[in-house]
């Protein structure tokens, strides 16, 4: 499988490839923030000492507090896709339903440690008859949304057998009204949180898990006493604690993303679906060649190998990426 199926963001690898494109390349092969979070210094114990437990809480007062939980129910790590991978060993659920498609490493992670794995459209449908399903809401590549009502029922299907819901919120920071973190309480329920993607910072390493606090324990130990770099406790506190830049920056997205939808529309293409930080473009047929094409003119789009009906294209960070995106989308047709 080529790397750039894996993951976006293998621009170097793209670079390679396509190494007669013209410059600078536009990066829209994730769905990050392209204006991250503005404070991000750092004092020099940052890195000259350990991280200390007062900072450590310092941050996880902060983004606890942002996302409406209590910080006892909230453990930090460096980035979430290490709590995903760590999962199967922290609970012991054998049968799991995984929404597809959806993000692939809760699909290979789950199979790696053994478990059955059923991959559908509908997993809360299955409540009944698995021991944990794993949905992200919203989802990532197409933004699907679940509602409360069907949380809730497959939840319940769920607690009284000690199952789990396993939500996957890398991307409920533009929509917080979609998080049912502040259910923690209630059982049955895993949440996954990633600092990287609305703030821009991915390269920090900073993510939270929420859960019961026998979770949390088991996670804490596999994680080790300092988890988190000083340097990403540091911005991770400040940003958190920064409400009003979090608002700024949802209306900001929000207000790219109408902007590119217009100009997918003035070249031809569907928006099936998607967020603020990403849009599935709809491109029956051809969109490994369409993907190729954008490459041949600087601009790295996410492909998958599982169809070739969609793109997923990143925010545009200013108006010279637009009007380049506009005209390879032009020529494509």
């Amino acid at each position: 499988m080529s790397s750039d199926f894996l993951h976006g963001g293998a621009l170097d690898l793209v670079k390679k490839r396509f190494a007669d494109a013209p410059r600078p390349w536009i990066d829209l092969s994730t769905g990050i923030n392209p204006w991250p979070f503005p404070d991000t210094q750092v004092s020099t114990d940052a890195y000259a000492h350990l991280p200390t437990q007062a900072l450590y809480e310092t941050c996880r007062k902060a983004m606890a507090h942002a996302i409406g939980v209590q910080s006892e129910t909230l453990i930090l790590a460096p980035g979430s896709e290490l709590l995903i991978r760590l999962l199967p060993t922290v609970i012991s659920a054998k049968t799991i339903a995984i929404l597809s498609p959806s993000y692939n490493d809760h699909v290979r992670v789950w199979q790696a440690a053994g478990r059955t794995v059923i991959e559908t459209a509908d997993p809360l449908a299955l409540a009944e008859h698995v021991d944990a399903i794993v949905i992200c809401q919203p989802n990532n590549p197409d933004g699907r949304v679940f509602s409360s009502e069907k949380l809730e029922a497959a939840m319940a299907w769920l607690r009284p057998k000690s199952g789990w819901l396993i939500v996957d919120e890398a991307y409920v920071d533009l929509a917080p009204n979609l998080s049912v973190a502040p259910q923690i309480d209630r059982g049955g329920l895993i949440v996954l949180r990633s600092f990287g993607k609305f703030f821009g910072l991915a390269g920090l390493r900073l993510g939270g898990l929420i859960a019961p606090q026998s979770v949390l324990s088991a996670m804490r130990h596999r994680l080790g006493e300092w988890p988190v770099s000083g340097a990403a406790l540091e911005i991770g506190a400040r940003a958190y604690a920064d409400l009003e830049w979090q608002d700024q920056a949802r209306q900001a997205l929000r207000k790219t993303r109408l902007a590119l939808d217009g100009v997918l529309a003035e070249t031809g293409f569907k928006v099936t679906a998607g967020t603020d930080l990403f849009r599935y473009v709809e491109t029956p047929g051809h969109a490994h060649s369409l993907w190729a094409h954008l490459a041949d003119s600087g601009i790295y789009a996410r492909r998958f190998d599982w169809t070739q009906n969609h793109l997923r294209l990143g925010l545009p960070k200013d108006q010279n990426s637009i009007a380049r995106l506009r005209t390879a989308l032009t020529l494509s047709e």
